[in-house]
């Protein structure tokens, strides 16, 4: 038999709390726009239960989807008692033992829960619990400055609790340009989001839900942080232990992620990984190209990981995108680049619609003309990237998006403003 996962797009559902949470802010500032309302009040069982719905609706239409493929589903937990030998404990009771040519692991992550002096006791929430609320947190103090504590904790200030933000590293969404951080930075700031960087989470005290204390080291000392609830968002561990993987052949790395070749093979014969499992970038639209690749190469193809051109982008409000290079990448690799930078209050649309934060910033080769990468942190832009992204795969010049005729007014406009910015070549 063939036993394997069939792929689906999902919707996360925290893109779903998001938007109502940008709903959320539009109706508080109405009275900016014309419009005007009485008293706002957040029904937080109403928000989740809009994100339940379009969970259940994805749900019965991908068992719809299964069950026309002709494929059989089976619901449980599974775990390798031999190469390309499963055992599964059925969640209705019973096991059932399946046998394969080909198996393909597609098993996902979990929040990590950093070992801090009594966090785990806490029961803190993680992205998961955290879609699940029923009421607004007073003070929500969320571990981790990466993408997913970002957006949560910009949503939950929306929707009216007070948030800090506790980052370890020297800067929030480590990986990015420090110039884009900082943005980020002062976008969520000026909602009034606490923000500590650099800062250690010593001890935690008392229950999630109800009274909590952090100490926590920060550059000028320490300081106990008080709160109702803590969001721990500070990575991600993959769901490969404890389910046999030594037992079929299949090698791990040292951070216990899925090795693959470029072309997904693992170490065992004709058994794939695919996703965050195998240490791909934490991306839907990942997975699913992870998926593509291992389907075309069955059918004789010869694709592989190593030159896709893979998109980045953070749903906060402005939301963030990336594609190629960024700026301090292409400086640790050796790579001499032209630098253009453009305001978001330089793009007419951005006047429309009254959201002028952020800039926009594109790299390009110094001795020629080819795009390296392209960051915006504004609105809409993860649409634009995609512009840049297309641009690039296709081998464009700058100098092709610098004179093309872009709709007006539009957010895609300012990529003809941004790229005129771009310096002279090198000689």
């Amino acid at each position: 038999m063939d036993w394997r996962l069939l792929p689906q797009h999902q919707l996360p559902p925290s893109k779903n709390e998001i938007w109502s949470a940008k709903v959320a802010d539009l109706v508080h500032h109405a009275a900016s726009f014309g419009a005007k309302t009485g008293s706002v009040a957040i029904d937080m069982a109403k928000v989740r239960q809009r994100k339940r719905d379009m969970v259940e609706g994805m749900i019965t239409a991908t068992l719809q989807l299964y069950e026309a493929s002709g494929a059989e589903l089976i619901m449980g937990a599974g775990s390798f008692v031999a190469p390309k030998t499963l055992e599964v404990r059925l969640n209705d009771g019973g096991t059932r033992v399946l046998a394969g040519d080909q198996v393909f692991v597609n098993i996902g992550t979990h929040a990590t829960v950093p070992s801090v002096l009594g966090l785990d006791a806490a029961g803190p929430l993680t992205n998961i619990e955290a879609l699940e609320l029923d009421y607004v947190p007073q003070h929500l103090i969320v571990l981790g400055g990466g993408y997913v504590g970002l957006e949560m904790a910009q949503a939950y200030r929306r929707f009216g609790s007070r948030i800090t933000i506790i980052e370890h590293g020297p800067q929030l969404a480590g990986r990015e340009d420090p110039d884009v951080a900082d943005e980020v930075r002062r976008i969520l700031s000026d909602e009034g989001i606490d923000i500590l960087v650099a800062a250690e989470t010593r001890r935690v005290q008392g229950r999630s839900g109800g009274d909590v204390r952090l100490l926590v080291r920060t550059p000028s000392g320490e300081q106990t942080i008080e709160g109702s609830d803590i969001l721990v968002a500070a990575g991600r561990t993959p769901n490969t232990a404890g389910i046999g993987l030594e037992v079929a052949g299949v090698e791990l790395d040292g951070h216990g992620y899925i090795k693959v070749n470029e072309r997904l093979e693992t170490s065992a014969s004709e058994v794939w990984a695919i996703g965050e499992c195998a240490g791909s970038p934490q991306f839907t639209h990942v997975s699913f190209d992870d998926f593509r690749i291992i389907r075309d190469n069955l059918a004789g193809g010869n694709r592989a990981t190593r030159d896709r051109l893979v998109p980045y982008c953070m749903f906060t409000d402005p939301p963030l995108a990336r594609v190629g290079l960024s700026e301090g990448e292409a400086q640790r690799q050796g790579i001499e680049a032209r630098v253009a930078k453009l305001p978001m209050s330089a793009v007419l649309r951005t006047h429309t619609i009254d959201e002028r934060q952020g800039f926009m910033k594109a790299l390009v080769a110094a001795r020629d003309d080819r795009i390296l990468g392209f960051t915006m942190i504004g609105a809409e832009a993860g649409e634009v990237m995609a512009v840049v992204q297309m641009a690039i795969l296709a081998g464009l010049p700058y100098t092709d998006l610098r004179d093309a005729v872009l709709t007006h007014p539009t957010m895609a406009e300012g990529l003809g403003p941004l790229f005129s910015n771009v310096p002279p070549r090198l000689s």
